[in-house]
């Protein structure tokens, strides 16, 4: 999924950003409006606020493959080793013990960390601008949407910031 983050001088530059983004065919699940937490929670709609404030899922799902896999190798080795005496069963059942545990665990953690979004511009938001988010698969919309929030008074684009695979 791609995404495009622009910056506001206020919550009501912000907010006509964001409806011209809307009016061009983002979807509103697709469109966010972030900014200070005072801000965030008197003043913007629940509509307009990130889905997730945090990195709660993301890291369900690496802790979900990551301890898939550690379940995987362990149930291996066990069939392995005779002593252990595992069978094709016992390597199912590590390998759905490892996720379980691994996505619970990761989930717990992911929970008190801020959102990617939050995370890339922490300055911004602390410096009391407002951020619009929109995201999607279709270039061609997002660069349509980018321009009208561009042309927006006062909204400027931000930087894109770079990810890893386990980021």
């Amino acid at each position: 999924m791609n995404r495009r983050v622009f910056s506001a001088p206020d919550l009501g530059t912000a907010e006509q950003a964001m409806g011209a983004a809307l009016r061009l065919g983002i979807r509103p699940g697709h469109a966010a409006v972030l900014a200070q937490s005072d801000i965030e929670m008197t003043q913007v709609p629940d509509a307009e606020k990130e889905a997730s404030p945090t990195d709660f899922m993301p890291a369900a799902w690496r802790g979900i493959v990551g301890g898939g896999a550690i379940g995987l190798i362990g149930g291996l080795i066990g069939m392995w080793l005779p002593q252990a005496g595992f069978h094709a069963l016992g390597v199912l059942i590590t390998t759905l013990v490892g996720a379980t545990v691994g996505g619970w665990s990761a989930a717990l953690a992911g929970s008190t960390v801020p959102s990617e979004v939050r995370r890339d511009y922490e300055r911004e938001i602390e410096s009391g601008r407002v951020l619009v988010v929109i995201d999607g698969e279709d270039d061609a919309l997002l660069d349509r949407a980018s321009q009208a929030i561009a042309a927006t008074d006062g909204m400027q684009p931000l930087r894109q910031v770079p990810h890893g695979l386990l980021r």
